[in-house]
Order: C-alpha cells, then structure tokens, then sequence
C-alpha cells in the first residue's frame, strides 16, 4: 500500500486518475453543453445554477475531487477527508443511486443526441461504473459500519431541501419529481421520503459488500492516522 494512503493499494493512483480524467471530462462537456443551449437565454449565472442543481453533477465532482485528490497523493485537509473510508463508501452509494435512477426512470424522459449523449453516458455509466471497480478492487475494505449510513444521508437531505427551496425561488426543478408547484407539497414529500428510502436501502447493500470485500481480504489492518 502506499504510505500517503493506507487504504490504497498499489496501482490504486493511477487508477484514480483515469477515472478523475474522465469524470472531469463528462462534466466539462456537461456545463459547455449547459452554456450554449441556456446560456443566451437565462445568462452565464442561472445557467451556472442550473447545472449545479443537478444530483448527477455534484455527485460527480465528488468523484472528480476523491479521486483527483487521490491520484496526486495531496495531503490537504480536504484530501484527508475525502480519503476516509466512509467518504468514499459515500461517494459509491451516491453513484450506484445516479446510475440507477436514471437508467431507470429519467432515460426514459428525453433522448440525447451527439456531444449531449457523450456527456450523459459519461456522467451516468462511464463515470459511476470506473469508480466502483476503483472502490472495490483498489481500494481495503472492512472499515465501514451502520453509523456511517447516518453521514451519507445528509447529503442526500441537504440536497432535497436546497432543490426544493431553489424550485420554489427560481420556478424550476431539476428534477419532475421535485417539482412543488407542479406536484404539490404532499405529492413532493412523499417522493422525499421514498428517495431516502432508496438511498437507506441502496446504503446497506454499500455496507454489505464492503464487508464481504473485507472478510475476503482478510483481518482489517488499523488504520495508520496522517500527519498534519
């Protein structure tokens, strides 16, 4: 394992940064995309929010930043954090819930064409699919338990209650199931709930195969605390 990463296996760096190259490049293309087809429209600023309003794109950056951070072996504060275990068993589940919601219900709502289905190939399958090998295969495993499934679903819940407020403020939603004034505000909940529900549900199986990966791997080695 690398000494600036004990989690970290050999080959692990570099296979960081494939999958940071290529979730940086999805999102790249994602937000020239989101410049030129609203930009004139709504203006640099609200086309800017609106791209960041989605789920697929935060998750992605979080991608972006956990395994940039980890390729270049970066000892910054962030880096530190985002190098623990339960930030990036997060970080799977965040992808694993990307992936499938919108193989599942949101491909069904439009059809990308051309550098649109690059971009949307990159972000939803190409992207979530490289960072969980990277998880599983690169990466020790045994460290994660049932409380960091508390963390993980605060993100998820700040990212409800900032779309929902953002709807209401701008008169869009990112997505047509967060959609208040459309939907109303029972309807909205309801969906609320069961997108928790999905990530508590998704957040177990995440914690299921990290154990399995770790029982596989061996007794857990203690984890070696950073330098400051």
């Amino acid at each position: 394992m690398a000494p600036d990463d004990p989690d970290l296996r050999p080959g692990g760096r570099r296979f960081a940064a494939l999958v940071a190259g290529v979730a940086v490049a999805a999102l790249v293309l994602r937000y020239a995309l989101a410049l030129v087809g609203a930009g004139d429209r709504l203006g640099p600023a609200r086309a800017t929010a609106r791209y960041f309003g989605e789920f697929t794109v935060l998750s992605n950056c979080l991608v972006a930043l956990t395994t940039g951070l980890a390729a270049v072996a970066s000892q910054r504060p962030l880096a530190r954090l985002l190098a623990r275990p339960a930030a990036r068993g997060g970080v799977a589940l965040y992808l694993i819930v990307t992936s499938g919601a919108y193989f599942l219900v949101l491909r069904q709502l439009w059809r990308p064409r051309g550098l649109q289905w690059w971009a949307d190939a990159g972000l939803h399958y190409a992207v979530p699919l490289l960072y969980l090998v990277w998880w599983t295969c690169s990466i020790d495993h045994g460290h994660l338990s049932r409380r960091h499934l508390l963390l993980w679903l605060l993100f998820p819940l700040a990212y409800l209650v900032w779309a929902i407020a953002r709807g209401a403020w701008a008169g869009e939603s990112p997505y047509p199931f967060l959609d208040v004034g459309a939907l109303g505000v029972a309807a909205v909940a309801t969906y609320a709930v069961a997108a928790l529900a999905v990530f508590v549900v998704l957040g177990l199986a995440v914690l299921r195969i990290d154990r399995a990966f770790g029982r596989r791997e061996g007794p857990v080695t203690p984890r070696v605390a950073r330098p400051h």
